[in-house]
């Protein structure tokens, strides 16, 4: 799974053309969402294939600036805290979560600036579980 940075103009039908751009791809979105960051338009979302995506985008005209790899964790909804402990334990291992949403099967898709040691807190963390 990787995420997909993309940029969108802040105007009725921009969320809209991209949609119809990957849905006429054949492409599905399985996890993300979309904002405004001051007057731009920023959208993360959670792809099979995020290069794919990218191309599909880009032919469309719209401009994507990342394709990163994600961790996929499955917190334990009913136990209250669970986010706070796992990013407790990504803070104290130095790895910074810069992107977090959830996918469409209820996991949380975390974007980090060291994904090789977000990996290993991740697993140490849901072993302990």
């Amino acid at each position: 799974m990787q995420d997909v940075t993309i940029h969108l103009e802040n105007r009725p039908g921009a969320l809209a053309e991209m949609g119809a751009a990957l849905g006429d791809a054949g492409i599905s979105i399985e996890g993300g969402g979309a904002w405004l960051d001051g007057h731009a338009g920023i959208a993360h979302f959670l792809f099979v294939d995020g290069e794919a995506a990218r191309a599909v985008l880009e032919r469309a005209g719209i401009r994507v600036t990342q394709v990163r790899e994600v961790i996929v964790q499955r917190l334990r909804q009913a136990v209250p805290g669970q986010l706070g402990q796992l990013t407790r334990h990504m803070a104290d291992a130095g790895v910074n979560i810069e992107v977090l949403y959830s996918d469409h099967d209820n996991q949380l898709i975390l974007v980090v600036d060291d994904p090789v040691k977000g990996r290993a807190v991740s697993l140490a963390w849901a072993a302990q579980a």
